[in-house]
């Protein structure tokens, strides 16, 4: 029986459930009258429940999705603003021992090359990155309990963050590892993580089956509920999401918004971020293989449903997509993206040649990080690589109760301006900081409180004198 407080994946991700509100969905997609009254109740900025979200997405009458693209919109500028936060991958290793049918990772691909990172090639790795701009980093690593065990992985922090190059620093290290212990997740909390990061791929259990045949992530309970022990292991922020391809979307969106439920419902606090990733090609991968990719329109459309479902909710895009299509989601409700990425392991100091296949993904958006930088300050977007909530304690129930009241902007708006004109007097190529200039003196006057205005243009001042790392 569906349950969102149950601590058991049956329960809060129930299979009748999702099915019956994808049949309510279907038989109300031209409820016009019912349409209307959750997109005007959804103006509120509170959210709506799974249920509501399916009839949003089922729907195909065009003035109303209309509604919908242009209430997704509204709500993402009312809780973040114009604000892009930035940030890389670091891949750490591709030895893993699960089967996963979709990832060139598994354990028969005897194609891929393997490696793992030494101490010494992730300190150049995290100087490579600090020499780009970046201070955000999302750790990512095969499955491996020998090769990569959890000592790796803490170690591998504790480098990074001990790695001070020039002005550069990495001040936030997001963790996406394979579900783990309580334990592991306490360690993980105490070396200063920020995220932890885990996708479920597909939430249908057959099929999550189907694509996990062997290895332990086969253990879709396991799987499922490691939020839950991340939570009961002092982790404040979590991220979820699922790779769109693998299954049914709206199954997948549908159970999303139940997880994200069930954490609310049995945590206090829904996840931090959600990702949308789409499944890319890879070596060994061919996404042509999966019969239920999605089109640009209905990844719009997901994207702008999941902003509506869940306004106080960080939403992820990569460069698995292409630029066009991150311009058109950013607008909808994309608030993170990364930039300047590379998916294979080592490939920030010695990026991919053509013979090197140890990339999990084909990266879709190749541009650079200052490229995507001056492409975002183009837009109107500011470019923010602030850290400052994670650092001033401003997580899980903090965080998002400053968010759901509006007042986070007091600190981001800032803090995103001081952030960006760090990277432009450390980093930016001579027309990036031209127009990043200009942002920033337009949007100081947007700041509403005269004392954090005056405070945040005399930090801008001392900037150019050579300080660095002011926030709020």
């Amino acid at each position: 029986m569906y349950d969102p407080k149950s601590p058991c994946a049956a329960d809060f991700i129930d299979d009748g459930e999702v099915l019956a509100t994808l049949a309510y969905a279907k038989q109300n997609q031209r409820n016009r009258e019912l349409i209307d009254r959750l997109i005007d109740r959804a103006r509120d900025g509170k959210g709506l429940s799974h249920r509501e979200t399916a009839v949003l997405l089922e729907c195909d009458l065009p003035d109303e999705n209309e509604k919908m693209f242009a209430l997704a919109q509204e709500i993402k500028q009312r809780f973040y603003g114009n604000r892009i936060v930035m940030f890389a991958p670091l891949y750490l290793s591709n030895y893993c021992v699960n089967g996963c049918v979709y990832c060139p990772y598994h354990l028969k691909n005897k194609n891929i090359s393997r490696k793992k990172l030494t101490q010494e090639e992730i300190a150049r790795e995290t100087v490579a990155l600090q020499d780009m701009g970046h201070k955000r980093l999302a750790l990512e690593t095969g499955e491996h309990p020998l090769l990569n065990p959890i000592e790796y992985v803490l170690e591998s922090i504790k480098t990074i963050y001990g790695i001070k190059h020039k002005n550069g620093a990495i001040r936030r290290v997001n963790v996406n590892i394979a579900a783990t212990t309580v334990e592991n997740y306490r360690k993980l909390k105490d070396a200063g993580i920020g995220t932890y990061i885990l996708f479920q791929e597909t939430y249908n259990r057959q099929s999550y089956e189907e694509l996990h045949p062997t290895g332990p992530k086969h253990d879709y309970a396991y799987h499922t509920e490691a939020m839950d022990r991340a939570m009961e292991g002092g982790i404040d922020d979590v991220g979820i999401g699922v790779l769109f391809g693998l299954n049914l979307y709206r199954y997948d969106l549908v159970a999303l918004l139940m997880h994200a439920e069930h954490l609310e419902a049995a945590k206090g606090v829904g996840p931090h971020t959600i990702s949308v990733p789409r499944i890319r090609p890879a070596d060994d991968i061919d996404p042509g293989k999966f019969a239920n990719s999605i089109s640009d329109d209905v990844f719009a459309k997901i994207v702008a449903v999941i902003r509506i479902a869940v306004p106080y909710t960080g939403m992820i895009i990569s460069t698995r997509e292409s630029q066009a299509t991150r311009e058109r989601v950013l607008k909808l409700g994309v608030s993170q993206i990364s930039g300047g990425s590379r998916t294979s392991v080592g490939g920030y100091v010695t990026p991919e040649a053509k013979d090197d296949n140890s990339a999990q993904f084909e990266v879709n958006d190749t541009r650079t990080l200052d490229e995507i930088v001056n492409w975002l300050l183009g837009l109107g977007y500011i470019p923010s690589f602030c850290t400052a909530c994670y650092r001033e304690g401003r997580t899980g129930d903090r965080f998002m109760q400053l968010v759901k009241s509006g007042q986070i902007a007091n600190c981001c708006q800032p803090n995103a301006l001081m952030t960006l004109k760090e990277y432009l007097e450390d980093y930016a190529s001579s027309d990036t900081k031209k127009k990043g200039e200009a942002l920033i003196a337009r949007e100081l006057q947007l700041i509403p409180s005269d004392k954090v205005r005056a405070i945040a243009t005399r930090h801008l001042t001392e900037m150019q004198d050579g300080q660095r790392d002011f926030r709020f």
